[in-house]
């Protein structure tokens, strides 16, 4: 998928919101960048990178040789890049500001909450465009790896300095000091997991096809019993 990169996925929804309360959602903006504990359970959780809210207007939409649009209603355009799956993101997001997200998705037409998961999901699903090109600078890091090797690299270069004005002694000591305060953070940054719905949506597209092929088996085998009764 062109949203994926290693460990990264890229996700862009975009929502209409009927005009006439769309203001309501830049206020609640204004107050959540005005008062960003509102945002703790957002700022929590590691997996994000990024998440982004605008609302566009009718007007702002760009002219690339389509013509002039009639467009009702204002959009909102979430933008967000997370490690992990899409599923564990969207967990994530309802458990953490389920609150924050019914907020955030005030205006937009037919919202149908956080909770439950499930109608979540579903309109995130129906409503999110896929992404023509995404690049990431460490396709094999993720958010926690990135953190891990700055902090390692920060030791080292400690070690180069006290180096060069400590005897042996003291310089095995500074070491060993280093070692047991990076130490959670040398291990093997391993592979990501598959952030795809592919899977999924290949197993609802070939449900149907399954259910005829069971169902002309189950007919042949059928006629062959009726077959081996009449000999």
């Amino acid at each position: 998928m062109s949203n994926i990169a290693g460990k990264a996925y890229a996700m862009n929804v975009v929502t209409p919101s009927h005009p006439r309360i769309t203001w309501v959602n830049r206020l609640l903006f204004m107050a959540s960048r005005g008062l960003p504990k509102n945002l703790m359970g957002l700022l929590g959780l590691s997996l994000i990178h990024f998440a982004r809210w605008v609302i566009i207007k009718p007007d702002q939409w760009p002219n690339l040789g389509q013509g002039k649009e009639k467009v009702q209603n204002d959009y909102m355009l979430f933008c967000s890049n997370f490690n992990g799956t899409w599923d564990q993101y969207i967990d994530a997001f309802s458990d953490g500001i389920p609150n924050g997200l019914n907020l955030f998705w005030y205006s937009a037409t037919k919202y149908p909450g956080s909770i439950p998961i499930t109608p979540f999901k579903n309109y995130i699903t129906y409503n999110q465009i896929g992404t023509d090109y995404y690049y990431n600078a460490t396709p094999g890091s993720a958010q926690r790896d990135v953190k891990s090797a700055l902090q390692v690299y920060d030791e080292v270069l400690a070690l180069t300095k006290a180096h060069g004005g400590s005897d042996p002694e003291g310089f095995a000591k500074a070491f060993r000091a280093a070692v047991i305060k990076v130490q959670d953070d040398l291990g093997d940054p391993g592979f990501g997991p598959v952030a795809s719905l592919d899977t999924e949506r290949a197993d609802v597209n070939r449900e149907e096809y399954v259910n005829r092929a069971q169902k002309k088996f189950q007919k042949l085998r059928s006629a062959k019993g009726a077959d081996h009764g009449g000999s």
